[in-house]
């Protein structure tokens, strides 16, 4: 007998009985199946309360759920108060009562109750500060660290560059001051630097000798075996940038070039990237994935420079890097922020196959006074920064000290 004829058959038997049966009767168990059966998996953990936590450089979130464990993580650490009114009057009645595993579903609601006052910039920067909090709420619930809650890629530690500016208080640093800044970070054992221009788009060219300068300084004080990279912060036209980054590749062996025009000029950034034989690299200027497709299908840079406390979190950062990979794309995270944003960029990292093999990481900044709000931190060793292997994103809060230095909004 054939298995369709078979099945048709118990399908027919299954009639018969049925019909033996009061007609009401069958009909409310078929129904009541059929709730079971599209009925949402629960887990049982409600989300009761969700607080931002603004201090004058990082605004922090943290969410409380009716099991006792709380999650924290790190937004956007521009105009905090924003950001914070934004978590608490906007984003935080999305969440009550819902279970925190539903994360994907969360960043959509979201999204799109806040999106009007902004799809880049204020909305993702909040968003991703609840994103990650929720994160690192279900690897504590979970006992797992986010990594492996990702997927996991087996690695155990990555190599990071020093990142630092030339800004500094009342001004900024000359080239010699840049080269000393280098030499602090060569010493701890970075193996790479990367200098930050901080030239931004303001309407026309920087002085022209300024950032060649600041880097024949650099190599000059460092040697020839550290790696290089350099930052324009936006700040050149495409034929400016194409002529300095020459200059820079040749005379001073720089190996990356970073976000070389306006962040606004995929067209331009194009140019760029066809000019130059060393790496271009962009991404910290966009805020989520649709941005992050016009930058890969125009702008075509070497790797995308992906921000964890920028781009919705780590939910949205994710289907990036997912993206990034079918265009053959490496993530340089952007990170120069010491604490969770620190940690949740690591665990992305440690979960995705396409991260490049050197990250970037600024040290533990001691000026910020952030570290203190924490009672651990990042494991750094000999220029490389390991994943957490903690639960959630690996980090502790100190709550009394969070709470005592919260900024009044």
């Amino acid at each position: 007998m054939s298995y369709t004829r078979k099945k048709f058959l118990g399908t027919f038997a299954l009639g018969i009985v049925g019909s033996s049966l009061p007609f009401g009767q069958s009909l409310a168990k078929e129904k009541e199946k059929a709730r079971e059966r599209f009925q949402p998996a629960q887990s049982g953990v409600k989300i009761t309360n969700v607080k931002a936590y603004p201090h004058k450089k990082a605004c922090y979130v943290k969410i409380e759920t009716d099991a006792g464990i709380t999650g924290w993580g790190e937004g956007d650490h521009e105009f905090q108060a924003v950001n914070a009114k934004i978590v608490e009057g906007i984003l935080k009645p999305v969440l009550m009562g819902k279970d925190p595993f539903d994360s994907e579903y969360l960043w959509k609601q979201m999204f799109f109750e806040a999106y009007e006052g902004g799809s880049t910039g204020f909305v993702p920067g909040a968003v991703a500060g609840v994103d990650n909090a929720l994160w690192d709420l279900k690897g504590r619930l979970l006992k797992l660290p986010v990594s492996k809650l990702l997927g996991g890629s087996n690695i155990e530690k990555v190599a990071v560059y020093g990142s630092y500016g030339r800004k500094k208080k009342g001004g900024y640093k000359t080239p010699e001051e840049m080269a000393s800044k280098g030499m602090e970070f060569v010493e701890k054992g970075y193996k790479t630097i990367k200098a930050r221009m901080q030239l931004y788009d303001r309407g026309r060219n920087p002085p022209r000798g300024f950032t060649f300068d600041c880097i024949k300084a650099i190599r000059k004080a460092v040697g020839d075996d550290i790696t290089i990279f350099v930052d324009f912060n936006n700040g050149y036209t495409a034929g400016k940038a194409i002529e300095l980054g020459l200059r820079l590749y040749e005379q001073l062996n720089v190996q990356v070039i970073e976000e070389p025009v306006s962040a606004f000029d995929y067209k331009g950034l194009r140019e760029v990237v066809a000019a130059l034989p060393c790496e271009v690299n962009a991404g910290e200027h966009e805020y989520n994935k649709w941005q992050f497709r016009d930058l890969i299908t125009i702008g075509n840079p070497d790797a995308l420079n992906l921000d964890a406390i920028k781009c919705g979190g780590i939910t949205e950062c994710m289907k990036v890097a997912a993206m990034a990979q079918a265009f053959e794309k490496e993530i340089m995270v952007h990170n120069t922020r010491p604490t969770l944003a620190t940690a949740a960029s690591l665990n992305v990292v440690g979960a995705i196959s396409n991260a490049s093999s050197i990250q970037e990481f600024s040290g533990m900044r001691p000026e910020l006074n952030l570290n203190r709000l924490f009672n651990n931190s990042m494991k750094f060793e000999d220029g490389y920064l390991y994943i957490p292997t903690a639960v959630g994103l690996g980090l502790e809060v100190n709550e009394k000290q969070m709470e005592k230095e919260l900024l009044k909004y």
